[in-house]
């Protein structure tokens, strides 16, 4: 009899239990909005990060909420940007695709201060004494933009020393943009077969003291280009990719070969 009573003491008990969550899960129930979940499967479901925030499905919720855009997610499709707007009812922005790109020609063509021993990677070797090259935006080599790119898009050459994008595979997350600490990696239009892979705005003289594959500041680019697409600002080519029509003349010109060409 005692057990019979317990028993029903301790389901009348998990009865009420059971009648108090029901309860509050209605009265605290937060509903989320549908559109929610109509952003997230336009989005590209990576979960890289590079939008700012800890995954995609925040990314929707933050989309809904106003706070953000979607032309923040760079791996999502122009595509799925103006579905995800349209969703919203939102003026669409600047979708272009874009890929990353290192911007810089030196590796093994620029000069070493010292030999690194240390771990292996270029934020440490950027803090000591801001890096191993005399070039003070000088591409390392050490791989820290190969090591967080998900996708093979990042390679290092033993016989350049220096990281190139493969456009093909890149989802142009930002993950390498954000690991390079010398700041060196931009995302330009995926359609742009060429661009500047320099970064240093030292004069031609000094450029030259330590890296032999920089941009001189000459102007060559410039002037043989029809479009007006480059020209040379504060000793640096800089291409601008709303005139730039892909002909080629700045990179058959260039006598650093600094101008770089991906298909």
């Amino acid at each position: 009899m005692i057990i019979l009573y317990s028993i029903l003491i301790l389901g009348g008990v998990g009865a009420l239990l059971g009648l108090g969550l029901s309860w509050c899960s209605k009265i605290f129930n937060v509903e989320r909005d549908p559109r929610i979940d109509d952003v997230f499967a336009c989005l590209a479901g990576i979960n890289c990060g590079g939008c700012g925030y800890a995954g995609c499905d925040q990314f929707a919720a933050a989309l809904v909420r106003g706070e953000t855009k979607a032309e923040n997610c760079r791996p999502t499709s122009a595509a799925k940007k103006e579905e995800i707007n349209e969703i919203l009812g939102a003026a669409g922005g600047d979708a272009e695709e874009t890929a990353a790109a290192v911007l810089c020609n030196g590796g093994n063509n620029a000069k070493d201060k010292y030999s690194y021993q240390g771990y292996g990677n270029c934020r440490s070797s950027e803090m000591l004494a801001r890096g191993s090259k005399f070039c003070p935006v000088g591409c390392m080599g050490l791989k820290d933009c190969s090591v967080v790119c998900n996708y093979n898009a990042v390679d290092v050459s033993s016989e350049t020393n220096y990281s190139v994008v493969k456009k093909h595979r890149c989802t142009s997350c930002g993950a390498c943009v954000s690991a390079c600490p010398k700041k060196l990696i931009a995302r330009i239009p995926r359609k742009a077969k060429y661009y500047v892979a320099c970064s240093n705005h030292a004069a031609a003289k000094e450029l030259r003291s330590y890296c032999t594959a920089g941009c001189i500041g000459c102007g060559k680019c410039g002037a043989a280009c029809k479009f007006g697409a480059i020209r040379t600002i504060d000793q640096l080519a800089v291409i601008d990719y709303k005139k730039c029509v892909n002909c080629g003349a700045c990179f058959k010109v260039c006598p650093t070969k600094v101008i770089k060409y991906r298909p």
